[in-house]
C-alpha cells in the first residue's frame, strides 16, 4: 500500500471516529501490517497537511483525534444555544482538587474546600468518567484514593496532566481554569457551568493532600502512554 492511500485510510477513520483512536486501533486498520513508527510518521504528515485549517489532528491521552482549533470556538458556540448548567461550582471545585492534587481522598478534598463533599458529587464525576478510585490509603477506614482518568484528559483536549492549565500565584483557581478548558471543547458546552464572579478556590496556595500513601503524580495520562 502506498503512502497516500495509507494516509487516506487514517484520515477517514479519524474523522469518522467518535473518540480518540490509539495506535493499537489504527494498526488494526492495516491488519497489523503497519508498525507504530510508520503510523507516527504518517500521522505527523497529516498534522502538517491540516495546518492552517479550522480543524487540527492532535495526540491526546486516549489516542489521536481531529478537533476544532481554539480560535474557532467563537463561531461554533453560535451553533450551541446556551442551556441550563448541569454541573455546580461544588462539582467543579471537587474536580479541580482531584486534578491538581491527586491522588486524594474525600477527606483531603473536604480539608481543602472547607466543607463536606457529598457522595453525589463524587458519583457525578465518576459517572461522567472524569475520576475513578485507584486504590485505598493505608489509614483508619482505608478511604478511597481518587485520580483523574484518560477520558478527563481527552475531554480537556490534553495528552497528559502536565498540560493542565497552570495555576497562578495571584489566586487563579483550578475550577475556573478547568471549566474554561472544558467549555472550549466541542460537545461539552452543555455540560459545563461557567464559573461566576470571583473564583472561590485558590489551589496555588492550598497544601497538598496530607499523609497520602503515595505522592501526587500523573496516574492516567503520563507521557509513556500518550496516544499509544
Amino acid at each position: 500500500m502506498n503512502t497516500p492511500e495509507a494516509k487516506r485510510i487514517l484520515e477517514t477513520a479519524l474523522i469518522c471516529a467518535h473518540q480518540p483512536l490509539p495506535l493499537a486501533a489504527l494498526r488494526a486498520l492495516f491488519d497489523e501490517q503497519v508498525g507504530n513508527d510508520t503510523l507516527k510518521t504518517l500521522l505527523d504528515e497529516l498534522v502538517r497537511e491540516w495546518e492552517g485549517r479550522g480543524v487540527e489532528l492532535v495526540p491526546l491521552a486516549g489516542g489521536w483525534r481531529f478537533q476544532s482549533r481554539p480560535e474557532m470556538r467563537e463561531y461554533l458556540d453560535r451553533l450551541n444555544p446556551e442551556k441550563p448548567p448541569k454541573y455546580s461550582r461544588a462539582v467543579l471545585e471537587t474536580l479541580a482538587i482531584v486534578a491538581y492534587r491527586q491522588p486524594v481522598t474525600r477527606g483531603d478534598i473536604e480539608d481543602i474546600r472547607g466543607v463536606a463533599v457529598g457522595s453525589q458529587i463524587v458519583k457525578q464525576l465518576e459517572d461522567r468518567g472524569w475520576i475513578e478510585s485507584i486504590g485505598h490509603r493505608e489509614a483508619p477506614g482505608r478511604p478511597a484514593l481518587y485520580a483523574t482518568t484518560r477520558h478527563f484528559l481527552d475531554d480537556l483536549g490534553l495528552a497528559s496532566l502536565d498540560q493542565l492549565p497552570e495555576l497562578d500565584a495571584t489566586g487563579g483557581s483550578g475550577e475556573q481554569r478547568i471549566a474554561d478548558a472544558l467549555a472550549g471543547q466541542p460537545g461539552l458546552m452543555d455540560d459545563m457551568v461557567a464559573a461566576d464572579g470571583q473564583a472561590s478556590l485558590a489551589l496555588e496556595t492550598a497544601e497538598p493532600a496530607a499523609n497520602s500513601a503515595e505522592p501526587p503524580q500523573p496516574i492516567h495520562g503520563d507521557s509513556e502512554s500518550t496516544a499509544s
